[in-house]
């Protein structure tokens, strides 16, 4: 199975999702998301195949988040206006993120991660 392992260095919780995955032998790609940001296209196919609601895909307790007082703002704008900002800044993204050929995980959460990964 291919694992892209979306993540900042810095999260606490993807430094323990990472220790996770590695203490499981996943073998996964890892992606630091403020250095590769996820572009449009990507995270149009995240969407889709997560079946979440795009809200998940936001990091809503960064500092960038509320700076930009995106809670007050998401509700008013299209998912394709919420998707191109996204794809503005990686710091704007949920992390980390899990993304197989089937499904998308936002946030880390051992038993769910455990019941999709393994």
């Amino acid at each position: 199975m291919s694992v892209l392992f979306g993540e900042y260095p810095r999260c606490t919780t993807c430094q323990k999702a990472k220790r996770w995955l590695d203490d499981s032998g996943l073998y996964y790609e890892d992606r630091q998301v403020k250095e590769q940001n996820p572009t449009e296209e990507e995270l149009k196919a995240w969407h889709e195949k997560s079946g979440l609601p795009l809200k998940r895909f936001f990091n809503t307790s960064g500092q960038l988040y509320k700076s930009m007082q995106l809670k007050d703002r998401l509700p008013e704008m299209s998912e394709e206006e919420q998707i191109a900002l996204l794809a503005t800044d990686g710091m704007l993204v949920k992390r980390p993120i899990i993304v197989t050929e089937d499904t998308v995980l936002t946030g880390f959460k051992a038993e769910e991660w455990e019941r999709v990964l393994l």
